[in-house]
């Protein structure tokens, strides 16, 4: 596993492109919540459905959530690394001439249609269009891959290279790796038999934040999460789920989820209090809808790895413990809406309090 330096530990010119990555990153949480939770729950109120809010103990680590999928809830899988993934790593995460975004490649997809006519610029990320093709291209099957742009060698510019990527990397093969990180297993997974590997394979999707029994895309999150690690650069990966009705997001930082809640009017009450926010303010900031008994916000749940999850300091080899927890919730936090620039999320902590 790479281990990534602090930014204080890189060159000028590597600082330069963190900086860069990072706010092109905080722009894309942006839209991607945005189209995950708020178009969803649009969607749902277009349909006179009511929406189906995520509860606390879906939130919780280890938590075993069966749900139906629902067409009304935007789902997509978008993976966006700080570098460029090397070309010899195409047959685990497949990019290739033929799903290049190009104007041939989309006119292919008969059920995309485009919001602007297609140039060759408007795959960049510093094009205005560039936001628009995303959310045009993200119903496509498979990932969206945004990278830096290969073709540029001497310019930090971002582009959406590929689409329809397929993550073909074995599920063995990731947790293998993430095991011989952890110092679980010295070489093999299953030189220690086969219980014990499947515990390793569980464990696997407890790290990222999901339940070992999860659907394709966001298995492919969780093995494209494991594989990037390979790299030398940082990566984020975005995986809406219209199952779990969650936008969660993976990168260096650690796991998080973004979800629609019910905001009691009670509860509004004692945020604006604690808060010292106005209620129209609120509502302006925080609220995507304000119903007769509730109001509806997006909770970001930060999560945060144990000791168990990662490399230990001695770098000695250890024995799972499957019962022991690999993530504890470390932040709740209300998320302002777009355009709201000026507002800071709110500490919300809802999780471990009764329904």
């Amino acid at each position: 596993m790479t281990t990534w330096p602090y930014r204080y530990q890189l060159s000028l010119q590597d600082r330069v492109r963190r900086s860069i990555y990072e706010l092109l990153r905080d722009q894309m949480d942006t839209y991607l919540v945005k189209h995950a939770l708020v178009e969803s729950y649009e969607n749902f109120r277009l349909n006179n459905e009511p929406y189906p809010f995520v509860t606390k103990r879906e939130l919780k680590p280890r938590a075993r959530i069966v749900e139906k999928e629902n067409i009304l809830h935007n789902h997509f899988l978008v993976l966006f690394c700080e570098g460029t993934i090397p070309s010899t790593y195409k047959k685990y995460i497949r990019f290739f001439d033929t799903n290049k975004v190009t104007k041939e490649s989309i006119a292919e997809l008969a059920n995309i249609q485009l919001h602007k006519r297609y140039t060759k610029n408007l795959r960049y990320f510093d094009n205005l269009g560039f936001e628009p093709l995303v959310l045009d291209l993200l119903p496509a099957d498979y990932a969206l891959l945004v990278q830096k742009d290969p073709t540029i060698k001497r310019k930090n510019r971002y582009a959406m290279t590929h689409f329809r990527v397929k993550i073909d990397w074995p599920i063995d093969e990731a947790t293998e790796a993430m095991a011989r990180d952890f110092r679980y297993i010295p070489k093999e997974l299953y030189e220690y038999g086969e219980k014990y590997a499947q515990s390793l394979h569980s464990k696997l999707f407890e790290n990222y934040g999901f339940h070992y029994s999860i659907g394709g895309r966001r298995t492919a999150a969780v093995v494209a999460a494991q594989f990037l690690k390979k790299m030398d650069f940082i990566s984020t990966v975005y995986v809406a789920s219209s199952e779990d009705r969650t936008l969660t997001r993976i990168s260096e930082r650690g796991v998080s989820k973004f979800v629609l809640i019910s905001l009691p009017h009670a509860e509004i009450s004692r945020l604006l209090n604690e808060n010292r926010v106005h209620f129209d303010t609120f509502v302006k900031r925080y609220l995507v809808d304000i119903r007769d008994d509730y109001g509806v916000a997006i909770l970001q749940v930060v999560y945060r790895n144990t000791p168990f999850s990662k490399p230990p300091e001695d770098g000695k080899l250890r024995d799972l413990r499957p019962d022991y927890q690999w993530l504890t919730v470390s932040d709740q936090l209300l998320v302002p809406l777009s355009g709201n620039v000026e507002a800071s999320p709110l500490s919300y902590r809802t999780i471990y309090m009764s329904d």
